[in-house]
Parts: C-alpha cells; structure tokens; sequence
C-alpha cells in the first residue's frame, strides 16, 4: 500500500511542476483562425511568455477557468506586442492579437488606416499575400508593412474601417488583428462578439515564438500524407 501511495504522490508533484511551469513561465497555445494572418497562420503553435505582465488568474493553465482577478508583478504590453487573452465573453477562450494602443492612448480608424495618438500610422505596399480561411479555401489580399510588421488589408473599406477616435482608459488595452478585415477585436464591442476594451487583467502572456506549424488541410487526407503538411520552415521562429 505504501509503494501506491508513493507513486500517486510522486504523480501529483510532476502534476503540480507541470501547472506551476505552465503558470509562471510559460505555456503553448494552437492557432485555430486567421485573424491574425499573414504575422501567425491557421495551425500554429505559438508559445506564451506569462511573466512580462505579471500574472493573474487568467495566468492559469487554459483548463483552469476563475473570475478575473487584479495581476501582481503586473507590467503594461508595449505597443506591437502580440498577446495572448482570455476573451472577456467567455474566459475559457484563449485568444491572441496586437497590441496597439494603451492606457491613455487615442485610437481611430481613418478608411482602414490606423491613427495613434492624431497621427497616422506608417504604412507602405507590400505586394500580395494569401489569406487562408479556416475551410481551407484561399485567396489573395493586399499586404502591408504597417510600422515595423506585416498586415493583411482588403481593397474595400468595410463597416469597422472608420471609427470614431477613441482613448484607451487606465486598465485596458486595444488589440487588434493583423488580418484587418478577418478580425473581431477592440474595434468591435464585446457585445457584438468582438473584445471591445481589453482588461489588462486577462492578459495571459506574451507571444515570443512559435514552436511548431501544420497545415490542417492535412486532416482530409491519408494519414501517411500527414508528415508532408509540417511547415518545418515556421518551427521555433520568433514572432513580432
């Protein structure tokens, strides 16, 4: 009886490791939309850094859900991070955009182009790119070099194009996709399924890295065909 318990103690200590690693340090998440295409595609794993902005309790393992909580060791994003949040309409979804404005900031969307702060922000032509949708069918779209990454842009001026100017208040954040016409974020209330104003509070960590790629188009084929829909070129790359 003593070797069991033994070994049911030692199973809840690796138990116990692992959800504290995956707490403080940091914890992988599956990419499943193409909301933030062409920076993160359908079927990436990226890793979340959890310490730069403290933690909380939506720090905790993606299967532990509590109420939001305030963070302690708590640091604002920088501007251009990609992070990973519960997504404040159910905060057992784990979602990931950029970060774009923050506490004090003012946001505006002048006919697609992004302004911060009266000022618009950089932006220059950048060819094509495909944007894949999560049925697998693509298409091109207008690529851009918004500042220092990489946006998707559709020739039409949609609904969320224009938006009236907007300061982030203290305690929030706004996020938004890369893939601007593929993305409900903070230019969309969360009562209409966007995120509205991010908390701060659900921040769940910073994207560094991704550590793996497949293209999940493969799950309609033969399993042999599998190993041939790894994109080995994405595998422990940075993410900015």
């Amino acid at each position: 009886m003593s070797r069991w318990i033994k070994n049911i103690a030692d199973i809840a200590v690796i138990v116990a490791l692992v959800i504290a690693a995956k707490t403080a340090i940091a914890e992988p998440y599956y990419v499943p939309s193409g909301s933030m295409e062409p920076t993160l595609q359908i079927g990436d794993e990226l890793l979340a850094t959890k310490f730069p902005y403290g933690y909380s309790s939506a720090s905790l393992p993606v299967f532990v859900t509590l109420p939001e909580s305030q963070r302690f060791l708590g640091a604002l994003p920088q501007r251009g991070d990609v992070v990973v949040f519960r997504w404040p309409g159910d905060r057992s979804q784990i979602w990931v955009k950029r970060v774009v404005g923050l506490p004090g900031d003012r946001i505006e969307m002048k006919d697609g182009r992004l302004w911060i702060n009266g000022a618009a922000v950089g932006l220059k032509p950048d060819g094509v790119g495909q944007n894949e949708s999560e049925d697998g069918s693509q298409e091109q779209v207008a690529r851009f070099i918004e500042t220092l990454h990489t946006i998707f842009k559709h020739a039409t001026i949609g609904q969320f194009d224009n938006t009236p100017e907007i300061t982030v208040p203290a305690g929030r954040v706004f996020v938004m996709g890369d893939n601007r016409d593929n993305s409900a974020d903070s230019r969309i209330p969360l009562e209409w399924g966007g995120v509205g104003l991010l908390p701060v509070s659900d921040l769940v960590g910073r994207v560094d890295a991704l550590v793996g790629s497949w293209d999940l188009t493969a799950k309609s084929q033969p399993v042999w065909e599998w190993p041939a829909a790894l994109r080995l070129s994405r595998f422990f790359t940075a993410v900015k």
